[in-house]
């Protein structure tokens, strides 16, 4: 796609202060890891096609045994190619006597500009150091084509390699959100399913993919709740949205189950709204169907179930069409997942939704609502929250559901955790 008249640049991630002289833990660049794999800062990739010396050069920091004393090993130059498959590498430091001479003669530069502004500075001083020498017969780039553009649509297809990563990952967050239900108690406290949570992550050399929400009763009912402060109350419900992040590959599930292990009748009323809904969206995740089939089936569900308990009251296809759901239900059913839980990727081709190909991967994760004080809803289900999510994957056969070992049903929620009281 760049082409033999073409260059493309990719800086690593920098690193983030947290605060005085604490950095945070380092996370490298989603498009430079899909690109490279390479795991340090302070690093360039350049990919030059035609190159007679190799298309893949990687600038990086030198081996420096007092530093890797302090900071830890590095790969050098020799690590670059050993361990990393650049075809060239070089140091770091001498990227603005070598680059030029690489962007000399093309004619494009494919580069994502504004997500790292200095080094925006740098490829422009680049750039326009060989326009000035023009006059000397040099020949300079003359466009800037959006590289970011390519690659999100290369990451939204994930290989089998890719694939195997995110079942690990998937793996690792079901065995934490049974650790978290075999926590649950009335008594305990939201932090404290986080914990066993995040050791499940950490044991499996995963991090977190966003920051867990466990909210308790009525905390159900925010969705982007995060004090994960409150006590477990005997009766309410309990939503835990958690995901990690293996091998920069992340997972994205949601459970919502009874504190005491028991659901109320109106507590599996609503979950089983939400279940069918659920059910019915993934049905909807095969090739030939478009990105919002699966939202489409999720909200006819979740407004039929509506009117069925008495929130909503008419005919379910006008209801629909009027967005009457979206008081109960106001998020979409889903995002694309891979390197970033909300992976790149474009939802409309055009005007058109995107059509669903093997090799996608999205999440199902439709909800229901209710708030404390939603007087529209009848008493009984005021105070519930309910958000059931899996990851799927695009298969030329059925939808493959990478989350699926984790218990969602109501009666199977419910011997599992009688057998951790028990």
């Amino acid at each position: 796609m760049i082409g033999r008249d073409g260059i493309a640049i990719l800086p690593a991630a920098p690193i983030k202060r947290r605060n005085g002289d604490v950095e945070y833990a380092y996370r490298q660049d989603s498009d430079f890891h899909f690109l490279t794999g390479f795991p340090e800062p302070e690093a360039v990739a350049v990919l030059s096609p035609q190159r007679p010396q190799g298309e893949y050069i990687l600038f990086c920091r030198d081996r420096d045994p007092t530093r890797e004393l302090w900071d830890g090993r590095r790969a050098g130059q020799d690590g670059a190619v050993k361990s990393y498959g650049a075809d060239d590498a070089f140091p770091i430091g001498d990227i603005d006597e070598i680059l030029p001479g690489l962007l000399e003669s093309r004619s494009r530069v494919f580069y994502t500009m504004g997500l790292h502004p200095e080094f925006d500075q740098r490829v422009i001083g680049w750039v326009n150091g060989l326009r000035a020498q023009t006059k000397h017969g040099l020949h300079s780039p003359q466009e800037f084509v959006a590289l970011d553009h390519l690659l999100h649509d290369m990451r939204l297809y994930k290989s089998r390699a890719e694939l195997a990563t995110m079942r690990r990952s998937a793996a690792i967050a079901v065995e934490a959100h049974r650790r978290g239900m075999l926590k649950t108690a009335p008594g305990v406290m939201e932090y404290e399913v986080a914990a066993e949570i995040v050791h499940e992550f950490h044991q499996n050399r995963a991090e977190i993919a966003y920051e867990p929400i466990v909210g308790g009763g009525a905390n159900a009912c925010v969705l982007h709740y995060r004090e994960n402060a409150a006590p477990l109350r005997d009766g309410d419900l309990l939503l835990v949205d958690a995901g990690c992040e293996y091998e920069c590959y992340a997972s994205d599930i949601t459970r919502t189950y009874p504190v005491n292990g028991r659901f109320s009748a109106p507590q599996r009323a609503v979950y089983e709204v939400v279940l069918d809904a659920q059910r019915a969206a993934i049905a909807a995740c095969v090739p030939g169907n478009h990105w919002n089939d699966p939202h489409d089936a999720a909200v006819r569900a979740i407004t039929s179930g509506l009117v069925g308990l008495g929130i909503l009251k008419g005919k379910t296809a006008k209801l629909v069409k009027d967005g009457a759901y979206r008081d109960w239900f106001m998020h979409r059913t889903g995002h694309w997942l891979g390197i970033d839980v909300h992976d790149v990727g474009d939802y409309k081709v055009g005007d058109a939704w995107r059509v669903l190909e093997p090799g996608m991967v999205l999440t199902v994760e439709p909800g229901i609502y209710i708030a404390p004080g939603a007087r529209a809803a009848p008493k009984e289900f005021r105070g519930i929250g309910v958000r059931i999510e899996d990851d799927v994957a695009i298969t030329r056969a059925a939808p493959d559901v990478l989350t699926g070992a984790l218990v969602s049903d109501p009666d199977a929620i419910e011997r599992f955790m009688g057998s951790a009281a028990a």
